[in-house]
C-alpha cells in the first residue's frame, strides 16, 4: 500500500486519520509543524500528504506551496484537511498546489476514497 504523511498538529486529528489509513493497509507518517512536514516531504518522499493548515510556525498553506513547488518534491499530491471551511480557504489552497481540499471533521470514506484516487 501507499505511505502517507500527515501533518496536522491535533493529537486527536492526527490519531484519528493515522486509525483510519492504517486500517487501510497504508504506512502513515506523521508530522506535527509546517516545517517538520516539509522537512519530511522531503527525506521520505511519501505518496501523499494530508495537510492541515492552523498550525504554529509556518502554516499548511505556506508548506503546501514550499513542497509543491520544490524539484524535489513536486510530484507528490498534497491534500489539505483543515477545518477552515470557506470557499476563499478551497480557492487559496489550490493556488498554493494542494490537489484536494477536506473539511473536518472528515468522513472515514471521503477520506479513503480521496487518497485512493491519488494513488491510482
Amino acid at each position: 500500500m501507499a505511505r502517507i504523511l500527515v501533518v496536522d498538529d491535533s493529537p486527536t486529528e492526527t490519531h484519528k486519520i493515522v486509525n483510519t489509513l492504517s486500517r487501510q493497509g497504508h504506512q502513515v507518517l506523521t508530522a506535527a509543524t509546517g516545517s517538520d512536514g516539509v522537512s519530511m516531504a522531503s527525506e521520505e518522499q511519501p505518496d501523499v500528504i494530508l495537510m492541515d493548515v492552523v498550525m504554529p510556525g509556518i502554516n499548511g498553506f505556506q508548506a503546501t506551496r514550499q513542497i509543491t513547488r520544490s524539484d524535489n518534491t513536486s510530484h507528490i499530491p498534497v491534500v489539505i484537511v483543515s477545518s477552515k471551511s470557506q470557499d476563499a480557504d478551497r480557492v487559496w489552497g489550490e493556488r498554493q498546489g494542494a490537489c484536494g481540499y477536506l473539511t473536518k471533521p472528515v468522513d472515514d470514506r471521503t477520506l479513503i476514497s480521496t487518497v485512493n484516487g491519488l494513488l491510482v
